[in-house]
């Protein structure tokens, strides 16, 4: 299994631990919480179940549905077959008695997928959860239960972060990231797909590490006739994914979307108020859990802009595949199949890569800063900009504020080829370290740093980076 290594390990560790284990797996829709478990404990399972979707199925009778499949699911694995349960009390304490069964004293894997869709209102799931691994499972020494959900927000509310009969419950949680560069390397390369660096960059630009997105890259396809079998041809397996995003995971879809939407009509983001303002909102617990749930998920970044007064939140996009989709795919009346190769140099999808880029560093913060040598000094990511009186002002893509005084004031460049520095950048950089220098701590300095694709060509302006940091880098 690709770029799970980590994680599988942790498992297998629980699994040999004699204790019972409550773990909780969460993360964004498509990252692959499933395969992981599956892949790790294949035939393993005492019991296993997956909630049912509300997209697919109506909301009205989703409880008596989902207590019929869970009744199914106990059955399949050896329950006496019975009354169906008119409770979840009923169903947990079933599952209890089926467990108990089949006890032999070896270890008992429960795995419960997409568990906040069984959260059906007014079901009661919640306090049976409780009544089971309370009274029952947390004193079973060969139990091991795992629960898997996308809907973050309810993860974190309901289960992990618990204050009534779940408090402090959970034994163990992972929160499963997207691939980064190196893994989805190495996935491409499991599946045969051969793409140089720079292409495999500009694919995570478009879709992020998202396994289940990058399945769908077929071998034998360049860049650009993948994208466009991804998203323009007629039978393109992403058309349709960014409405299936937020209708599965989000308890206010239309809200989520609007957010992300707004969102996405500037790089920098914007404040709470300014989201409020747009959306026609009023302040309260709504969009602060709208909010909560697009950050645990990883599609916004909460960040503090440098410099500014107040330290004011701003809230940004990152999620790469919404960015792309939004820009590309979701505002064309009609789709041409062979979009992206007939406009992969045009000006517009190169203004993208550009600002695409910035995403995928502060994605990559851990590898930059390796690169720099400073992965143990604590650090700070923002951006910056800045209006002067007697120029057009400045800003900065990435700033890098570190605990050891330093400031890495970081260029992003997407480039073909090697980055040249001219005389008029040169004077661009040396105003910008001016400005950034007259507003930091007297005991900081500024190092100004290039991240890009290949590297740099010196001459007499490049000695104005202190360091350069290459797209290779970043595949470490």
């Amino acid at each position: 299994m690709t770029g799970r290594a980590k994680e599988v390990q942790e498992l297998e560790d629980l699994y040999k631990r004699k204790k019972p284990e409550l773990v909780a797996i969460y993360g964004r829709r498509r990252v692959g919480k499933t395969y992981l478990v599956e892949q790790t404990f294949k035939n393993r399972f005492s019991f296993r179940h997956a909630g049912l979707s509300p997209i697919e199925n109506s909301r009205i009778g989703m409880t008596e549905a989902q207590l019929t499949h869970f009744y199914n699911s106990l059955r399949s694995y050896g329950a006496e077959d019975t009354q169906c349960p008119a409770t979840w009390l009923d169903a947990f304490f079933r599952l209890q008695q089926l467990l108990e069964k089949k006890d032999d004293g070896s270890r008992q894997v429960v795995f419960i997928d997409e568990l906040p869709w069984l959260d059906t209102a007014n079901s009661g799931f919640i306090t049976a959860f409780e009544g089971f691994w309370n009274n029952w499972g947390c004193h079973r020494d060969n139990l091991m239960v795992i629960v898997c959900g996308s809907a973050n927000s309810w993860m974190l509310d309901k289960l992990i972060n618990n204050h009534g009969g779940l408090y402090g419950r959970v034994t163990y949680e992972i929160k499963l990231m997207p691939f980064t560069l190196a893994e989805s390397e190495d996935f491409f390369k499991e599946n045969g797909v051969l793409l140089s660096r720079y292409d495999i960059a500009q694919s995570y630009m478009i879709v992020g590490g998202i396994p289940y997105y990058l399945q769908y890259f077929k071998k034998g396809l360049s860049l650009a006739q993948n994208v466009d079998s991804l998203f323009y041809a007629d039978d393109a397996k992403l058309t349709f994914e960014f409405d299936r995003l937020f209708a599965a995971v989000f308890k206010k879809p239309e809200l989520v979307k609007a957010i992300v939407i707004f969102l996405a009509s500037k790089n920098a983001g914007f404040t709470r108020k300014e989201i409020l303002e747009k959306l026609k909102l009023t302040d309260g617990g709504t969009i602060t859990t709208a909010l909560n749930a697009l950050i645990t998920s990883n599609f916004v970044m909460r960040y503090m802009p440098f410099g500014l007064p107040g330290r004011v939140e701003h809230y940004r996009l990152v999620d790469p595949f919404c960015i792309f989709y939004l820009r590309f795919v979701g505002n064309k009346q009609r789709l041409n199949a062979e979009f992206w190769e007939e406009n992969v140099q045009s000006q517009s999808v190169v203004a993208w890569r550009g600002i695409a880029f910035e995403n995928l560093c502060f994605q990559h913060i851990g590898q930059i800063k390796a690169a720099l040598g400073i992965s143990g000094v604590a650090t700070t990511q923002s951006v910056w900009s800045k209006r002067s009186d007697d120029t057009e002002g400045t800003q900065i893509d990435l700033l890098i504020d570190r605990n050891d005084n330093v400031v890495n004031m970081c260029e992003l460049k997407f480039y073909k080829d090697d980055f040249v520095v001219d005389n008029k950048y040169y004077r661009v950089l040396q105003r910008r370290t001016e400005l950034l220098s007259g507003v930091i701590p007297k005991k900081k300095v500024v190092h100004s740093t290039l991240v890009t694709t290949y590297g740099l060509t010196y001459n007499e302006y490049s000695g104005v980076f202190s360091s350069v940091i290459t797209l290779d880098e970043l595949f470490r």
